[in-house]
């Protein structure tokens, strides 16, 4: 009887502390659409690709901050000092962008925003 009593107490303090646990941040996944009247309407945002230097090179979204994918390791991104700040994200096809994504959101990013791949960008593109 008392074991059982003790494992009730565990389990109670367990639950509690669970509850108090912040929930994982995640990505939000948007249209282009909506990426498109972000970038028209609002200043106060990074566009981040996160494909190869070299596919950046071919041809990006104006005002693109490019940093791969793979480079995203966990480690703060001098690039994005600002935790809180709108991140757009994209890559080639949305695959990439996604991997992305939720890594930066595991880093603590609290407002990114995937938004797909260039390949289905109807908007401006500029190569460097």
């Amino acid at each position: 009887m008392r074991k059982s009593f003790i494992l009730i107490i565990i389990a109670i303090i367990l639950a509690v502390i669970a509850s108090m646990l912040p929930d994982k941040i995640e990505y939000k996944q948007i249209t282009m659409e909506e990426a498109k009247s972000i970038i028209d309407s609002q200043v106060d945002y990074v566009l981040l690709d996160v494909r190869t230097q070299a596919e950046y090179d071919e041809g990006h979204i104006p005002g693109a901050v490019c940093i791969p994918n793979e480079s995203i390791t966990g480690k703060d991104i001098a690039e994005l000092p600002d935790k809180n700040s709108l991140i757009l994200v994209y890559c080639r096809s949305g695959n990439r962008s996604k991997q992305a994504a939720q890594k930066l959101a595991d880093m603590g990013y609290k407002n990114v925003r995937e938004f797909g791949g260039i390949t289905d960008w109807t908007g401006e593109t500029e190569k460097s």
